[in-house]
């Protein structure tokens, strides 16, 4: 897109008293980075205090309530779905999967526990077989369509002792999925769940599992080109790039994956669905329909922020609890650092992330990965979506982008919000303790 677009984006929305400068980083990055449309909606103390949505595209019907795919940033959803199960009483952490799914065993993986497939240590990152996208529609995935596959897959790790951790990108989801529709009372899928527990007592809008009525909201993603972001790269920041990261950050990164791509198992995978070749694929209506929590949640940055603000205060909202206190400090508990390949992560029990900042011996992807973010909990998504929230300091927060930038594998340019939105929280605490 031309400079001149980017001069004439639409801008819209509020923020409150004290958060002034995140409008002015939201509208200063929509003005210069290769974005196209994005939402950016935050909760403090319970309030909402940020509220953004524009458009560099003139796609005048984006709006702060159209859905978007936010790949990974589901992975939390699906982390709350086993928390609500924890929180009745049916089910354990440190219990192994087959103690509520006895054919999972198949093939070996009897001993596997639900913290570790939580924790993507369950040496399943990819199926041998691509799964048909039909038979991922709720109907179906009742059918055991997904879980006599998984049922009979044997395991895989990655090469070098003590390398069970590996980034389960689309297939932690759909196990999850399986493990909790059969211990879920009602028989229910996630999607299911989600809409019924979460999203509409809440008014959040996240879905998995788009209905053919829904479609006409989902805007559709796009990632940048690789060579484009190359040559941008080699922009200087103050010629106005349109990422946010250099030349030498990209080769770092670059270099840094050969040997995990090298050692891991998913290199010579299949893709996850039939038919897949390109990222875009995402957005065909096939693939928003069926439930694949770890990587199509449909939703919009105040859905997620909404969902976030109510997991950063403990678990209720507006007087109504979602997840009981026991089971609130469970999916926050025990967060265990392991090296994911390219990038070393501290996943709790419950299988989100938590953010913390590192010190001066870090490696510069963790850095990356943390710092900025320090005391968030939740996940990130492909090419820059964000869904996390901030316990200690009652902060909800969602970004959702239209354009994939899927070279920044952290989401720095998400994370620059989240940054200045801790500056402002920390500003406003402390002249009110003054």
């Amino acid at each position: 897109m031309s400079r001149s677009d980017q001069a004439h984006c639409r801008i819209e929305g509020t923020v409150a008293p004290g958060f002034e400068s995140v409008r002015e980083l939201y509208e200063y990055k929509m003005r210069t980075l290769a974005e196209k449309s994005t939402q950016l909606c935050v909760y403090y103390g319970g309030a909402k205090v940020v509220d953004l949505w524009g458009s560099v595209t003139g796609e005048a019907d984006f709006t702060a309530d159209s859905l978007v795919n936010v790949f990974s940033s589901g992975k939390s959803l699906e982390a709350i779905a086993i928390a609500a199960l924890v929180d009745k009483g049916l089910i354990d952490y440190n219990a192994r999967i087959t103690e509520y799914w006895p054919e999972f065993g198949g093939n070996g993986k009897g001993e596997l526990t639900v913290a570790e497939l939580m924790r993507h240590e369950a040496g399943l990152p990819a199926f041998d077989r691509p799964l048909d996208p039909q038979d991922l529609l709720t109907e179906n995935i009742k059918q055991n369509r997904v879980g006599q596959l998984i049922e009979g897959h044997a395991q895989s790790f990655r090469r070098g002792e003590g390398n069970r951790r590996e980034y389960h990108a689309v297939t932690r989801g759909w196990i999850v999925n399986e493990l909790f529709r059969r211990v879920d009372p009602a028989g229910r899928t996630i999607g299911e769940f989600l809409r019924e527990d979460i999203s509409q007592p809440l008014q959040a809008d996240a879905i998995i599992g788009v209905k053919r009525e829904e479609l006409p909201r989902v805007k559709k993603v796009a990632p940048l080109g690789f060579w484009f972001q190359l040559r941008q790269s080699l922009i200087p920041k103050f010629l106005k790039r349109k990422m946010e990261l250099n030349i030498f950050q990209v080769l770092a990164k670059i270099l840094r994956l050969i040997p995990a791509v090298r050692k891991s198992t998913v290199r010579k995978a299949p893709p996850p669905y039939r038919g897949m070749k390109k990222i875009a694929y995402f957005s065909e209506p096939a693939i928003a329909m069926g439930e694949t929590p770890s990587a199509n949640t449909n939703a919009n940055a105040r859905g997620l922020a909404k969902i976030a603000a109510m997991m950063a205060a403990g678990g209720k909202w507006e007087g109504r609890e979602y997840l009981g206190d026991a089971a609130w400090k469970a999916v926050h508990a025990e967060p265990l650092a392991g090296d994911m390949a390219f990038v070393t992560t501290s996943f709790t029990q419950g299988g989100v992330a938590l953010f913390a900042r590192t010190d001066k011996a870090s490696r510069r992807i963790e850095k990356a990965l943390n710092d900025g973010r320090e005391g968030f909990y939740g996940w990130l998504g492909l090419g820059g979506s964000i869904f996390q929230w901030h316990p200690e300091w009652q902060i909800g927060f969602g970004y959702v982008p239209t354009s994939l930038h899927v070279l920044d594998m952290v989401n720095e340019r998400g994370k620059s919000y989240q940054a200045e939105v801790l500056r402002c929280v920390a500003n406003i605490r402390n002249s009110t303790a003054a």
